[in-house]
């Protein structure tokens, strides 16, 4: 981080401010701090400098869940603190300058603030003693921004001739006509006499940065660049910095070239309250089964499980009881499942050293496990401290499964999913066959062709074809469209983007398999709306949508996901005789007729063939997993992966 060597000025000061960057868990103990303007010679910047008290985030969730599974040990640490950045475990200043400071967002009523640089670094400011909006007024006299037209909470930072080019003709009043009849004109002069009238509007533009504000990009291209948005916004009737696209109360176009349908607009989907005891013992007869097992799903999508019933049934949601087996049934099945778990475990724990020697896929899976285990939630109470049982439980569970389904063995990301499982059931047989359970759902994802990874990325890209049209084709033009900087969300199924209260309440949700098939597809499109205006209107190229996405762990609001997530579902729905087959395939609709909405559908066929065919006989996936190739997105899979999940 650059540390300047003069004094700064204090331009103004706001008390009682937490920050955090990238990567800091949000239940941890932050320090409290100010959050500054200061001027320097080279400049003005945002500063948070930390003060010697602390205490624990106000998200610290209080919920009673947080006696079975608590997120991460309480330790000092802020968003500065990071690697060689952190000395002796204490916080640094943190600096923003101006010129790196590409938009900001106030969130939770104004308690909360996100800065959003250049490069895509993320910071997220906790107000304490005052709200965002006093900083944002304080920012005004220093800095220019405006308004998103399609977030109400969106700023951009305009750059010093951002004033200039970000504006139309209509905005700049360079022609004493009405714009609109001046623009007509204009198009019709350009393509009768291109020449003449290009000079003419150069001219008038060249006046304006002569005597009017400095511009650093060059004039050539400045002047292409304004009279490229002039003539696509004016034309339109836009705002250069809107996006098209649905404020939430019109109907959204699906595709500006071929409007076959619309999306009516998005339903308001309320959570509703867990699964209680009353309602779980209500639905079991006489005998111990479950009579109804589609209400008791509904309850769950809609609200989840209460913890003390999440023991008993997440062994029917992970197939480890039939939803129709009788009390008596479900403990002979048990004493079956322990008996079968301990041969298998029995069956590597009693293998000799000559023959792992001889055993190299053995070997190398159990040294890939070793290390895992060992970084696997370490900050969790429940697997902290040294020589931790648990742990042992961990690795001996993943051991047991690479004998139970060895062409598949174990893949890195593995261990991310039992690790929540292990911590609820509290017992090593339990967890074991829930967890393969779970796999049976996701086994897909790690396979050493990656096939079934791709398919799923390029149905996401589908969906968002649909759903969100303009971000699709955006991320399509700034090498996003293979959708991998959403390769972590999947391969984990969203483990590292929410704390470890919120996650079992989303897998449990995911469990139900309602309202649709790859219900987890429509949670990414819900996420990516909500980032559509961050991610288009800061320009944001694959490093900076790879960074921010990347920055959202830890800062999705669950229930507001899962809700928008329905509702895009219902807008689907509204419309499923004109849905294309290749979306309705994806949830879980017959196929009825061909669009040519969309061919992505064709392109996922021949991704999964081409994966498929160039498939190794080994079954191994190292730490390297970057490495893994996928036609002529090798790079950018790679670079994603990296930065992503690793």
């Amino acid at each position: 981080m650059f540390e300047p060597t003069e004094v700064g000025k204090d331009l103004c000061i706001h008390t009682g401010v937490v920050l955090r960057g990238a990567n800091i868990r949000e239940d941890e103990v932050h320090s409290l701090g100010t959050l500054n303007i200061v001027e320097y010679s080279f400049g003005k910047c945002i500063e948070w400098k930390p003060i010697e008290v602390s205490f624990v985030s106000e998200h610290q969730d209080q919920d009673p869940e947080w006696s079975v599974v608590e997120s991460h040990t309480r330790r000092t640490r802020t968003s500065s603190c990071e690697g060689s950045d952190c000395l002796g475990g204490r916080p640094k200043t943190v600096r923003i300058p101006f010129s790196d400071l590409k938009s900001f967002r106030i969130n939770h009523g104004g308690q909360q603030l996100i800065f959003m640089q250049r490069d895509g670094t993320t910071y997220v400011a906790f107000f304490q003693l005052s709200n965002a909006e006093s900083f944002v007024n304080s920012l005004r006299g220093f800095v220019k921004f405006v308004k998103s037209k399609t977030d109400k909470n969106l700023y951009l930072v305009l750059d010093e001739y951002t004033t200039v080019l970000n504006k139309s003709f209509a905005e700049l009043d360079l022609f004493p006509e009405n714009t609109s009849d001046y623009v007509w004109k204009f198009v019709k002069n350009l393509h009768n006499r291109p020449y003449e009238t290009t000079l003419e509007a150069f001219s008038k533009l060249a006046d304006i940065w002569i005597y009017k504000e400095p511009v650093k990009q060059p004039v050539e291209e400045a002047v292409a660049d304004l009279l490229n948005r002039s003539l696509t916004t004016e034309l339109r009737g836009e705002h250069p910095l809107s996006s098209a696209g649905s404020n939430g109360e019109e109907y959204e176009v699906i595709s500006e070239l071929d409007q076959k349908f619309i999306l009516p607009p998005r339903p308001t989907c309320p959570r509703g309250a867990p699964l209680s005891q009353e309602q779980w013992d209500r639905c079991k007869d006489a005998e111990g089964k479950v009579t109804n097992p589609i209400t008791i799903k509904e309850i769950i999508f809609r609200g989840g499980i209460i913890p003390s019933l999440r023991y008993e049934v997440w062994k029917f949601l992970l197939n480890y009881y039939p939803w129709n087996s009788t009390l008596a049934e479900r403990s002979e099945l048990r004493n079956a499942k322990t008996d079968e778990y301990y041969r298998m475990k029995l069956q590597w724990k009693s293998m000799s050293v000559d023959q792992e020697n001889r055993f190299s896929d053995y070997r190398d899976r159990k040294s890939l496990i070793e290390k895992d285990v060992n970084r696997t939630d370490r900050t969790h109470p429940y697997y902290s401290g040294d020589n931790n049982a648990h742990l042992g439980q961990l690795y001996d569970i993943l051991m047991t499964y690479v004998m139970y389904n060895f062409d598949l063995g174990y893949v890195q990301g593995m261990s991310d999913l039992l690790s929540p499982i292990l911590c609820l059931m509290d017992n090593e047989v339990d967890a074991f066959w829930s967890f393969v359970g779970f796999m049976e759902k996701v086994s897909s994802n790690f396979e050493i062709d990656q096939a079934g990874m791709k398919a799923q990325l390029c149905q996401l890209h589908t969906l968002l074809n649909v759903t969100e049209p303009q971000l699709a084709q955006y991320l399509g033009k700034h090498e996003s469209g293979n959708m991998f900087f959403c390769f972590r969300w999947l391969l984990v199924l969203f483990k590292r983007e929410f704390n470890a209260i919120d996650i079992i309440k989303l897998w449990e949700v995911l469990w139900t398999d309602l309202p649709c098939k790859n219900f987890h597809l429509l949670m990414c499109a819900a996420i990516l709306d909500t980032e559509k205006s961050a991610l288009m209107e800061n320009r944001y190229g694959f490093t900076e949508i790879l960074k921010h996405i990347n920055d959202l762990s830890l800062h999705i609001e669950l229930p507001w996901a899962l809700s928008k997530a329905e509702g895009i579902y219902h807008q689907l729905m509204a419309v499923e005789a004109n849905l294309p087959d290749n979306v309705r395939t994806i949830i879980g609709l017959t196929p009825i007729h061909t669009s040519p909405l969309s061919n992505y559908s064709e392109e996922e066929e021949e991704g999964q063939n081409e994966a498929r065919s160039s498939r190794n006989d080994s079954r191994r996936l190292s730490d390297d997993s970057g490495n893994i190739k996928l036609g002529n997105d090798e790079v950018s899979f790679e670079r994603s992966l990296n930065v992503s999940y690793l």
